[in-house]
Order: C-alpha cells, then sequence, then structure tokens
C-alpha cells in the first residue's frame, strides 16, 4: 500500500494529519505538482481526477479524493481511536454535516480564490480572477459561522475530534495564502481552537 502526495499541500495535508492521529504508517511518493507530474497518463491511471492524494492498495485498487481515503482507513481500522468519523447515529451525521460545511464554504472557497488570483496554474487551468475575488469574499463571509460554532462547542462538529477539525485546521493554515487574517478580536474562539491543535504533534507540519 502506498500514497501519492505532495507534502504540505492543503489535501495532502488532511491524510497527513488523519494518519497520524491513527497511527497508521504507509510508504509515500511524491508527486511534484508544479511540475506537472500529476498530469501525465501514468498518474492519471492511478488518480482519477489527477490530483493528489490518491492512494493505491496492493492489490492495485485505487482512492482518491482525501476524505474517501480517511473513510477507507477509518473502516479498515474500525477499532483504532481516536474516531474521527463519529460513533453514534447523531455524531456521525454532525461530523458528515459539519465536514460538509467547512469543505464547501470554506476550504473549496480558499482554493478558488487563490488559484484564480494568483493564477499559479494559468498555464492548464482557465483562471477568472473576478471568480477568485468572488471566492474570497464568500470565505470571508463563512469564517464567522465557523467562530460561532466553536465558540459553544470544544471541536467543530461538537464534544470529539473530527475529521471536520482536520479540514478546517488546514483552511486556517492555507488563509495567509489568500491574504485573510483572523485575530484574537472578531476570531478569539477559532483561534484559541487552532492553538490549541498547533500543540498536538499529529498537526505540526513536517
Amino acid at each position: 500500500m502506498k500514497i501519492y502526495q505532495r507534502a504540505g499541500t492543503p489535501s495532502a495535508s488532511r491524510v497527513a494529519i488523519y494518519l497520524k492521529l491513527k497511527g497508521i504508517e504507509i510508504d509515500e511518493i511524491d508527486i511534484d505538482i508544479r511540475g506537472g507530474e500529476n498530469l501525465t497518463d501514468a498518474f492519471k491511471a492511478i488518480s482519477v481526477t489527477g490530483l493528489i492524494p490518491a492512494l493505491e492498495l496492493d492489490d492495485g485498487t485505487t482512492i482518491s479524493e482525501s476524505v474517501a481515503i480517511c473513510r477507507y482507513f477509518e473502516a479498515l481500522y474500525p477499532d483504532q481511536k481516536p474516531n474521527l468519523f463519529g460513533i453514534s447515529p447523531i455524531e456521525q451525521a454532525k461530523v458528515e454535516m459539519w465536514q460538509r460545511i467547512v469543505e464547501l464554504n470554506g476550504l473549496r472557497n480558499a482554493f478558488d480564490a487563490f488559484r484564480n488570483v494568483a493564477q499559479i496554474y494559468k498555464d492548464r487551468e482557465n483562471c477568472i480572477e473576478e471568480w477568485g475575488h468572488e471566492a474570497k469574499l464568500r470565505l470571508t463571509q463563512f469564517l464567522p459561522k465557523l467562530e460561532r460554532q466553536l465558540s459553544m462547542h470544544p471541536h467543530v462538529a461538537g464534544e470529539n475530534l473530527s475529521i471536520a477539525d482536520i479540514t478546517a485546521f488546514v483552511l486556517v493554515n492555507f488563509l495567509p495564502y489568500v491574504d485573510v487574517s483572523i485575530d484574537d478580536n472578531s476570531y478569539p474562539s477559532l483561534l484559541a481552537w487552532h492553538q490549541k491543535l498547533s500543540q498536538n504533534p499529529a498537526f505540526q507540519r513536517r
């Protein structure tokens, strides 16, 4: 079993944090996405989207998309703590709800803002600067909702650490790349939550 990734990128970081929290070690293969290695036919045969991360099992089966990879390992090791997708039906539903909320309203908009404004991949995709600015606006409109949730709960989906926290943590780390800042006056709960997770070795960057 091996995972194709690029250390430090947001999507790869989600899987890396998850695996560290679960204590799972697998072989890693670095993919040069800036150099376009992910655009080759060889890599597209592994990742249906041509994006990282991608997991390749020993039998040749491949899984792309970071949360799908995490779900696979959660099902493969159901008794390995911590449980990051919820245990009870209501907890599972809340984790799924907040995971999607943070991903679609936060991380997705952050990615769109970065890619369309910075145009770092203009050699391979159509960049629309106006959409990048709109995505950034939507991102900044979402952050107060995340602050409010964390002002009422210790973790994004409620009482327990979950995949939603991993996604939100990666989002906060990515904010400087889209020139969005958060401070103690406007986001005290979000900052306190982020600082607490930053002390966990699993969340510390390689």
